[in-house]
């Protein structure tokens, strides 16, 4: 993507006010994208995205700077002008500096490139997408389709000698049924993707089962009464339900807020945050998982995070900079949404790891409850970790059996408190697919859990 010697000859203008590190970030990004709105084609879109990161680290002190311009001179320039933001030139400087190429174990394989596949194919899927979940029942007012696809390379090089590469192509399908009927609308939503090429539709997702599938969620709640509001215990299902771990948990056990002092978990590793029946894990290398990546976006290789264990915290997420502010090693976990992203702590699928309660004596459990099968969007106090997410799909528990179906439910609490109320949980681990916005803008991540039982939580409702 760029010349070893431009590199070097970068780096080395990258330290010439005195930096201890430099690290140059390269991306050449290709994307798809296919809407259809009620069978007919709204948009379809691809682009092209190149640019050129450059990072300085002078103590605790960091700069970045980025251009999509290239050329030798751009790249020195560019260099030189974020190099000047820490520092006074050094003229008589000596840095000798020698790459060693680095090729890593691809745990990703990819069967077929996305940009490979013809529109009319894209189009084809999608339409059969939207006639399965229209011929689902006449009350299915409207079906959006997408169909999504990145093809990323980067080249990552450093003042410590690393030259690495990587390329990540991923593809993601969404399908949202909106049932009508004279006096309101109902949403179903399914949106699978992978770490993985157009063989997602061979090996993962069935597009008119997943059409059907949001369909029959719409009709579903169009029916269902108003959910009761107050305290009650809440089972909360498998796969994207893991997004209250996500957004409530996950984001405060990242260096980019323990490094500050501003998470509420900050200091308290090898103390008990969570029940003993929560362990909790990120894992950036499970094969072609929507959050997956061979290296993170410092070049580092990564790997299995184990963040609580039987309730004991265990770890953080940690990059680089943040990991020389709290004198620990990065984990794996820098990643950014671009090239005009300087890298940071981030999640990749993250989960709550499986237990030992079958899914059945959960439910058994619960003399009157909620049932929350599917959730939907929030929002988090991301210093407090104080949330409320909408429950897409939910059912009232009576007498240890799921009973009707309720509409208009939200689930409300803090992250840390949830934690210690997880007080079951079951075998039947899944993993749903999201996107993460944060400071390093938005990435790619997994979400899981398996079905678990929180003994008291506020219900929103009616």
């Amino acid at each position: 993507m760029l010349r070893k010697d431009l590199i070097q000859s970068v780096l080395k203008r990258a330290l010439i006010t005195g930096g201890d590190f430099a690290e140059i970030f390269v991306e050449d990004t290709v994307t798809g994208a296919v809407a259809m709105i009620d069978g007919k084609v709204d948009s379809l879109n691809s682009g092209r995205s190149f640019g050129v990161g450059i990072r300085i680290f002078k103590g605790l002190k960091s700069v970045y700077a980025y251009t999509n311009d290239a050329s030798e001179t751009s790249l020195l320039e560019t260099a030189q002008k974020a190099a000047t933001v820490l520092g006074e030139l050094k003229e008589d400087l000596d840095i000798n500096l020698t790459l060693t190429e680095r090729i890593h174990t691809n745990v990703h394989p990819i069967l077929t490139v996305p940009s490979s596949v013809s529109s009319t194919k894209k189009v084809e899927m999608l339409r059969r997408l939207h006639h399965a979940a229209k011929n689902e029942s006449s009350e299915i007012a409207q079906v959006v389709a997408r169909m999504l696809d990145i093809d990323q390379k980067i080249m990552i090089a450093n003042t410590n000698g690393l030259l690495t590469e990587d390329r990540r192509i991923r593809t993601r399908v969404v399908g949202q049924a909106i049932a009508s009927s004279a006096t309101e609308n109902q949403v179903g939503f399914e949106a699978p993707g992978r770490h993985m090429g157009f063989e997602l539709f061979d090996k993962v997702v069935d597009v008119e089962a997943l059409g059907k599938e949001a369909a029959r969620t719409a009709i579903t709640m169009l029916h269902a009464n108003p959910c009761p509001a107050g305290n009650m215990p809440v089972a909360i299902e498998n796969g994207f339900g893991g997004v209250i771990f996500h957004e409530a948990c996950g984001h405060s056990l990242e260096a980019t807020s323990v490094a500050k002092g501003t998470s509420e978990f900050t200091g308290m590793i090898g103390q008990q945050i969570a029940s003993p029946v929560v362990t909790a894990i990120d894992d950036g290398t499970i094969p072609n998982g929507w959050g997956s990546q061979n290296i993170d976006d410092e070049g580092n290789v990564t790997r299995k995070n184990v963040l609580i264990e039987k309730g004991i915290l265990k770890g953080y997420l940690i990059d680089t900079l943040n990991g020389k502010r709290m004198g620990m090693e990065a984990t794996g976990s820098a990643r950014r949404e671009s090239y005009k992203y300087a890298p940071t702590s981030r999640m990749t699928n993250t989960y709550i790891a499986n237990g030992e309660h079958r899914n059945d004596e959960i439910i058994a459990s619960m003399a009157n409850g909620l049932y929350a099968k599917k959730l939907g969007g929030g929002s988090v106090n991301p210093a407090t970790g104080e949330f409320n997410f909408t429950v897409l799909e939910g059912y009232l528990v009576k007498d240890g059996k799921i009973t009707e179906p309720v509409r208009g439910a939200s689930l409300i609490g803090k992250g840390s408190e949830v934690l210690k109320k997880i007080d079951m949980v079951g075998q039947n681990l899944e993993h749903g697919t999201g996107m993460c916005g944060s400071s390093s803008g938005s990435i790619p991540a997994h979400v899981g859990q398996p079905l678990v039982r929180v003994s008291e939580m506020i219900v929103g409702g009616k």
